[in-house]
């Protein structure tokens, strides 16, 4: 898939995962989930409170951001199972540029009922082989504040290395927290860069 391809966001799976555009109907749960002050105090794009209306504004920027090859978000679901149907447990999305156009942002969020089964590092290593194979990308960064040991051992568990701190760089709910920045080069990924056959 080109950078210039009007194909349609796909829809990717992996063991236990499906990520998939979202919809409006995911509203209510995207509310509900990033609006928790334990997700927001770790993702620092992420408003909080979140209000009413802010997951349906969100979501419709989604597909004009696709099309235009802006960035790609994708919901987190957890597949239906005997209990109860699909699930949403977050978000994974890679944000293009804005220096190249083959390198973007990884940026992700799981909502706290679901931390600590494996769903971030899971969903952000599919998105990472998606980038690097799919959308040609050459680099992807991601960034972590001070603090958040998990999301810097998701980082490193799907291969991407340190580049530098910022220190002090991000304020959240009145303090300031140095920023980690770390990176994978498409070739450096071994399997996660090589383009399918």
């Amino acid at each position: 898939m080109s950078m210039t391809d009007p194909l349609p966001q796909p829809t990717l799976h992996t063991e236990r995962l499906t990520l998939r555009p979202f919809v409006v109907e995911d509203a209510s749960a995207v509310q509900r989930l990033a609006g928790s002050k334990r997700v927001a105090a770790t993702v620092p794009v992420i408003p909080h409170p979140y209000l009413d209306g802010m997951a349906e504004g969100w979501i419709a920027t989604h597909a004009d951001a696709w099309r235009d090859r802006k960035s790609v978000s994708f919901a987190i679901e957890r597949p239906m199972n005997d209990a109860e149907g699909p699930v949403l447990v977050g978000a994974v999305s890679l944000l293009i540029g804005p220096y190249s156009r083959q390198t973007a942002e990884l940026g992700y969020w799981i909502g706290h009922p679901f931390w600590g089964n494996g769903y971030a590092t899971e969903a952000a290593r599919e998105v990472v082989r998606f980038g690097l194979q799919d959308m040609d990308l050459l680099r992807i960064h991601a960034s972590y504040m001070a603090g958040n040991d998990a999301s810097g051992r998701v980082l490193e568990k799907i291969g991407f290395r340190p580049e530098g701190m910022r220190p002090l760089h991000v304020e959240r709910f009145g303090k300031h927290h140095d920023l980690y920045v770390v990176g994978i080069l498409r070739a450096d990924a071994g399997d996660a860069g090589r383009a399918a056959p």
